[in-house]
């Protein structure tokens, strides 16, 4: 069923709390209500708005919100090493993830608890605790309404890289994502060698899905503010990708500094939360928002900012964060 809305408050649909209004949003379920709101064409603006949790709004949005509401979890085949498994855009990932780890099923016990729909979870490439989307990604189903035709894309083929994907490049406001395909393993292939994960595990006996899942909630919940008490969109910024030499001009300055490898050859990874923190930044407060005082990657809205407000501050350690290191900080929120 299509559920229609105009000039409506946007607040409870982005986890970061800002008050925004979209001049028309509009709930769909299937397939086919999704072809009949482009058959007399597209809006002359739209974009998908799903879980609303990697998203900062600035202004009003002067166009058509797509939300997708179906949440069916469909096992599609199953075999003695693996199940196939179709999830609706609308399935709420940690519901996915549960179900998962429920079935025994491994591949994505180590995204649990990430906020977010499944339809966001290629655009992202959403990743925690040393795993990624990409990596169970079968395919993704899509509306495409240049031509009105509904496309398979193979995972192969989805441009995946570091929170990055064709979905936020080529394919952005292009297409509407209806459903994604896991490819979920039987066989056991524990992933613990990030954080404090191993040592949590342990804690909860042997390595299974459903332990792997709670550690990971624990140590989320030990680092990580809830959005429903205190407004964010998880890590703000995305850890920087630097040169080998680079990587080792700042350990030479900042020995203490962590550094991560990459596939990508002569290239290193940075922690973004440590720069923001060394910048003076993790804790601080400036009127209505700030930065989380366990994990200054998170900025936080501690009631009634603006998303201008929030942006205003990102801006800020981005600057500060050059002026010091000479790295550059990437936001992994989409800004509107």
């Amino acid at each position: 069923m299509i559920r229609e809305f105009h000039n409506l408050s946007l607040r409870t649909r982005n986890s970061f709390g800002v008050e925004q209004r979209a001049a028309r949003l509009v709930e769909f379920e299937s397939e086919e209500e999704l072809r009949s709101l482009f058959a007399d064409g597209a809006p002359e603006r739209w974009a998908v708005l799903s879980g609303g949790n990697n998203i900062l709004f600035t202004h009003d949005y002067e166009g058509t919100l797509l939300t997708p509401a179906a949440r069916g979890i469909r096992p599609l085949e199953t075999g003695p090493e693996y199940v196939r498994v179709e999830a609706d855009a609308g399935v709420e990932w940690d519901d996915l993830a549960a179900w998962a780890a429920g079935e025994g099923l491994w591949g994505i016990e180590n995204l649990s608890f990430i906020p977010g729909k499944a339809g966001a979870a290629p655009v992202q490439n959403i990743g925690a605790y040393g795993c990624e989307a990409k990596e169970v990604i079968e395919s993704v189903r899509m509306f495409c309404p240049e031509t009105g035709n509904f496309l398979c894309l193979a995972g192969a083929h989805c441009g995946f890289g570091y929170r990055d994907s064709l979905f936020k490049r080529d394919l952005r406001g292009r297409v509407v994502i209806t459903a994604v395909t896991l490819r979920l393993g039987r066989t056991p292939r524990p992933r613990l060698g990030y954080g404090d994960l191993a040592r949590e595990v342990a804690a909860r006996g042997e390595a299974t899905p459903a332990n792997i899942r709670d550690a990971v909630g624990a140590i989320r919940r030990s680092k990580l503010p809830d959005p429903a008490v205190t407004g964010n969109a998880g890590s703000f910024f995305r850890n920087p990708v630097v040169t080998d030499d680079e990587a080792e001009r700042l350990r030479e300055r900042y020995p203490d500094m962590p550094v991560y490898p990459t596939v990508e050859p002569g290239r290193t990874k940075l922690a973004a939360g440590w720069l923001i923190d060394r910048a003076g930044y993790r804790g601080y407060r400036e009127g209505h928002v700030g930065v989380h005082d366990r994990q200054a990657l998170v900025l936080v809205n501690h009631g009634g900012a603006t998303g201008e407000e929030v942006l205003a501050l990102a801006r800020r350690i981005q600057r500060s964060v050059y002026d010091r290191f000479g790295v550059a900080l990437d936001t992994e929120v989409n800004i509107m």
